[in-house]
């Protein structure tokens, strides 16, 4: 195999890369190129929230012990946040009870920040939980047990615009004005319904 002709421009930019993720290790993040996690150091950087490390509990830390979820999205690609792969009652408790930090990202541009009070997405949490409860209703309806814990809904979304409702922007141009300029782009906002993004799980 041959190199491409980029191959070296790789290679002169590769130490600038290398003190990018030397950074974001200091700051728990161990690898800048999974999980979001230059994004995720971005955020951390702007608000002075310091992460946490491991993948139980929330996201991240303030001063006083807050703790806090953050989500990132490019909104050059989708409208909506991911969460959590197997969403139970459990999670959503837990995401009930803390503030949240949304970035929005135009490619690798931060161009919106918003901060959600706790339990400002409230609505949204209650139709997850309507979900897992109806599954638990079907379920007990055909004469099965069902174990609340490991109902689950897979990776339900939060859509942008709901953020821009419910939350205070601190950094940044609106997500409605930023729509604006992916007008043309014809595959903006393709990609599966909110129904096929929210399965349930048992």
């Amino acid at each position: 195999m041959k190199s491409h002709d980029d191959y070296e421009e790789l290679l002169r930019l590769k130490p600038a890369v290398q003190e990018f993720q030397d950074l974001a290790t200091k700051h728990g993040i161990a690898d800048i190129f999974q999980d979001n996690g230059g994004k995720l150091l971005e955020l951390l950087l702007l608000t002075g929230l310091k992460g946490k490390a491991g993948r139980e509990g929330n996201d991240a830390v303030d001063e006083q012990g807050q703790e806090y979820e953050l989500k990132t999205m490019n909104a050059g690609l989708v409208s909506n946040f991911s969460t959590h792969h197997h969403m139970n009652l459990d999670i959503i408790e837990k995401y009930r009870q803390v503030p949240w930090v949304f970035g929005i990202y135009k490619n690798i541009e931060l161009v919106s920040a918003y901060l959600v009070p706790a339990n400002g997405l409230k609505d949204r949490f209650d139709e997850w939980e309507a979900k897992i409860n109806a599954t638990k209703a079907r379920l007990e309806a055909d004469g099965k047990t069902a174990d609340m814990n490991a109902i689950s809904i897979n990776n339900p979304k939060i859509n942008a615009s709901m953020v821009e409702k419910v939350g205070k922007l601190f950094y940044g141009v609106h997500y409605s004005e930023l729509r604006k300029t992916f007008k043309t782009n014809k595959n903006y906002g393709k990609g599966k319904s909110e129904k096929e993004q929210t399965e349930i799980e048992i």
